[in-house]
């Protein structure tokens, strides 16, 4: 299969418009990251266009080096104090019912970044206390007691990506394990949490491992699946092994929703935050607003 170049349904809409120059004003203005800018989605385009970005905390650059992600591999900064107040107000000036929010992995910070994500969550609903909170979070090497630190600040969805099959893990993720990443999903299901999570396409899996790999992540009662088409971030990282067409992913979603997945999101150019809002419906729609009013009521 030629690889070289893309097939015609991975054609992405061009960055433009006034809605695209009032988000890219917000992150600008706010000097926030968004994984959009880092990791080079295709989306970034549509979804800023339409006043939504996901907004990428505790710095652009990576303590690890996975082989599939254009964001920068180093030595990061240390955490900016300021930045969960900037964060929250963009949320509100982009008047987002729906936030998503994700971030490098910090893994020479002795909690991982776990502080500054709970600040971050509750900077966010403290201004915006209608705004349903999407997280997409590492692993923190496992360490559950991290996990909690979060999972304290009640976000609405806890997501965390698998990414790619069983055996690609190493080789794709490097520093990551299958076995860890399941385990905090299932921890935060365990604590009540709506759980998401999402992997690509075209990275060398075997169509037998991807069904595994659904059946794993339904057997840990997670609520979300999103899949997608694995893009080569530049010649240097992991080349694309195949393109796999928009009937495969109509299969593997209805396959996800038949094993009792509430949500599969699956289309060459879903990702994980992709929509979300609408992805996360089910979750965070009137009933969400109606816990969440009942709470702040005196």
């Amino acid at each position: 299969m030629d690889t070289t170049r893309k097939p015609s349904w991975l054609r992405a809409k061009l960055p433009s418009g006034p809605g695209y120059a009032a988000t890219r004003g917000l992150v600008d203005g706010h000097q926030l990251h968004t994984v959009c800018q880092s990791a080079q989605c295709p989306n970034l385009g549509e979804c800023w266009s339409r006043g939504t970005a996901t907004v990428m905390i505790l710095g652009n650059i990576c303590t690890r080096s996975c082989q599939f992600c254009a964001i920068e591999t180093g030595r990061p900064a240390a955490p900016d104090l300021g930045e969960p107040a900037r964060v929250a107000d963009a949320v509100a000036r982009m008047n987002l019912r729906h936030c998503v929010v994700t971030s490098v992995a910090r893994d020479e910070l002795a909690d991982g970044g776990a502080g500054a994500w709970a600040a971050t969550i509750r900077a966010i609903r403290h201004r915006n206390p209608l705004t349903a909170i999407e997280v997409l979070v590492p692993d923190f090497k496992g360490q559950l007691e991290l996990v909690d630190t979060v999972l304290a600040a009640k976000p609405d969805i806890y997501n965390h990506n698998l990414e790619t099959v069983e055996r690609l893990q190493k080789p794709v993720r490097v520093q990551a394990r299958y076995d860890r990443s399941r385990a905090v999903l299932r921890h935060a299901k365990g604590r009540g949490f709506v759980t998401k999570t999402g992997i690509m396409l075209g990275l060398g899996e075997e169509r037998h491992e991807i069904e595994q790999t659904i059946r794993d992540i339904a057997a840990d009662q997670t609520n979300i699946l999103t899949i997608g088409q694995y893009l080569q971030p530049s010649p240097q990282h992991r080349p694309i092994a195949r393109w796999a067409p928009p009937e495969e992913f109509a299969h593997w979603r209805e396959f996800g929703l038949g094993l009792g997945l509430g949500v599969v999101e699956s289309g060459p150019l879903v990702r994980s935050s992709y929509h979300a809002d609408e992805q996360s419906q089910k979750y965070t729609g009137a009933e969400h607003l109606n816990t969440v009013n009942a709470l702040a009521s005196p």
